[in-house]
């Protein structure tokens, strides 16, 4: 239990703003926000699972297996390749949180 951390969806939604900006995040800043993206992706994944989300929902399940294989890939060494990959993953984790939001398995988030 000490180890646990709440879901933070101020921190997710920041962490999504930042890198789908039209401003790229600098890249001292990408390694730590692909880390915080990966996470996020494996929070989502974890409460879709416990909410039997790839049993009863395909967009669901799609969005778990783009999950998983979008946390495993490493960063691409180019720095365009690395922004591409930030916002895909990003990109990833809005439209998981807004699936499980949208199928009751998360309470819905204000994005205002």
């Amino acid at each position: 239990m000490r180890a646990w951390e709440p879901f933070d969806a101020d921190a997710l939604l920041d962490d999504v703003a930042t890198a789908l900006d039209h401003v790229p995040p600098a890249e001292e800043h990408q390694a730590r926000l692909a880390a915080r993206l990966r996470g996020h992706l494996v929070r989502l994944v974890d409460i879709a699972l416990c909410g039997a989300a790839d049993v009863e929902d395909d967009i669901a399940l799609a969005l778990i297996e783009r999950a998983r294989d979008m946390r495993l890939d490493a960063m691409p060494g180019e720095p365009r390749s690395t922004v591409g990959h930030l916002r895909r993953m990003a990109w990833t984790v809005n439209e998981l949180l807004e699936r499980l939001s949208a199928t009751g398995r998360l309470t819905p988030v204000d994005a205002t």
